[in-house]
């Protein structure tokens, strides 16, 4: 797999490099930040989000669905003493006329994606410092 550099271009902003790509995150004005783009947080739920999104998407394709008509919308519950996301919830919408005999067939759709598999049986973090004076 590819590795991920993450660089620093001012202020709160960090982005990330990833096969070609540049994930731009910063925070809120409020936190320090200049608000240039999503906190690297956002971007955790919008990987959840985008997800779901494409086996819902897939599996509705393959039945002759558009995907204009479909939609998936994700809602972090937060905790209120931790603050933490205690639970996300993830509907999706169907279009008029999507066979009910579907819908579990969708939501196990969901469970392949792989940003939800990861989180329910998460990897192992193995942070180290490198570098010259390491």
């Amino acid at each position: 797999m590819a590795m991920m550099k993450v660089t620093f271009p001012g202020g709160a902003a960090v982005d990330a490099h990833f096969k070609g790509h540049t994930i731009h995150t910063d925070q809120l004005e409020k936190n320090g930040g200049g608000d240039t783009g999503p906190q690297p947080f956002d971007l955790f739920l919008a990987s959840i989000a985008t997800c779901a999104g494409l086996y819902v998407l897939r599996f509705a394709e393959k039945r002759g669905y558009p995907a204009e008509e479909l939609a998936v919308t994700l809602e972090p519950v937060r905790d209120p003493e931790s603050h933490r996301v205690a639970t996300i919830r993830i509907e999706v919408h169907l279009p008029q006329g999507f066979p009910e005999k579907y819908h579990a067939a969708v939501l196990r759709a969901i469970d392949q994606c792989a940003v939800k598999r990861h989180i329910i049986n998460p990897p192992d973090f193995d942070v180290q410092i490198a570098g010259p004076d390491a």
